[in-house]
């Protein structure tokens, strides 16, 4: 084989590998997802200023959060009454956190929410990974998902982190949310969550790193974007925690601000229910339009 033949032959080899990669990664591109979306007005929804993203009122996120949180913070007292002290809230320690129980977390979903969602592989071609609702039944309006991970305000750096990484999702009002359980941003959250600790517990959940989030919401990162033959089920919704969240139920909390001094309320986005959706669906998405 000539030395140009070699040359031909690595180059096919290195560009197959990159469109197979390609294929996967651009389902959670946003570049490309906001380019081919924009052609089909079906897999966008248009809202005219930020306050109008709302399917359904922040009280109502709220109100599922805390009866999911309080479920499993019942279900894990056996664990948190062997640290807790008379000047500490019963709070998760961070060795608790390396993974959570799938089977508890599921089964106070599925008593409190009406359903379970899961990770499995997509059912569209090379998108890698998705999330399908396996038990009950998701009623149109609920909230499906959270989005996890580091939260980075506008003004923040988050260049490194953004490299090769599919799972960074861009708020209506530019806050980004890296969402990626690997690598650098791995690194980012933990670190994170580690400063803003009250002594030795942790304030938000790091078990969403690994394959058994104590959180069961936690997993919106892997919902993949719809498509013209997979019309969303879901939608994203941007939702600053109140400031009278229970802090002894913020250990369930997938998401940290990358700076400690943030002044305004922790940003969290959840994943709202389109429709009914039954057990053995897929979820997708759609993304918002601002429309001027």
């Amino acid at each position: 084989m000539s030395g140009i033949q070699t040359s031909l032959w690595m180059f096919t080899v290195v560009l197959r590998r990159f469109q197979n990669k390609w294929k996967s990664y651009r389902h959670r591109f946003v570049p490309w997802v906001v380019f081919n979306l924009s052609k089909n007005e079906k897999t966008l929804r248009n809202v005219t200023e930020r306050s109008k993203d709302k399917l359904v009122p922040d009280e109502e996120v709220s109100r599922s959060l805390l009866t999911l949180f309080r479920a499993l913070f019942r279900s894990h007292g056996f664990h948190q009454r062997q640290f807790q002290t008379p000047f500490m809230p019963q709070l998760t320690s961070e060795a608790e956190q390396v993974g959570g129980d799938p089977v508890c977390g599921q089964d106070a979903m599925l008593q409190t929410l009406g359903f379970c969602i899961e990770r499995k592989p997509s059912t569209l071609p090379f998108a890698g990974t998705g999330v399908f609702v396996t038990k009950g039944f998701v009623p149109k309006g609920a909230t499906v998902a959270m989005y996890p991970g580091t939260v980075y305000q506008p003004y923040e750096p988050i260049l490194l982190q953004s490299i090769r990484n599919p799972f960074v999702f861009r708020c209506i009002d530019g806050i980004l949310v890296d969402g990626n359980d690997k690598g650098i941003s791995r690194m980012v959250f933990k670190s994170c969550s580690g400063r803003d600790r009250i002594g030795p517990f942790l304030t938000s959940d790091t078990s969403w790193l690994t394959d058994t989030p104590q959180n069961p919401l936690a997993v919106g990162q892997y919902v993949n974007n719809c498509s013209d033959e997979r019309p969303a089920n879901v939608c994203y919704q941007e939702y600053d925690l109140p400031d009278k969240f229970p802090i002894e139920l913020h250990q369930y909390l997938p998401n940290v601000n990358y700076s400690q001094g943030t002044q305004r309320r922790l940003r969290c986005v959840v994943l709202v229910s389109l429709r009914d959706i039954s057990a053995g669906e897929e979820l997708f998405s759609n993304y918002y339009t601002i429309v001027h």
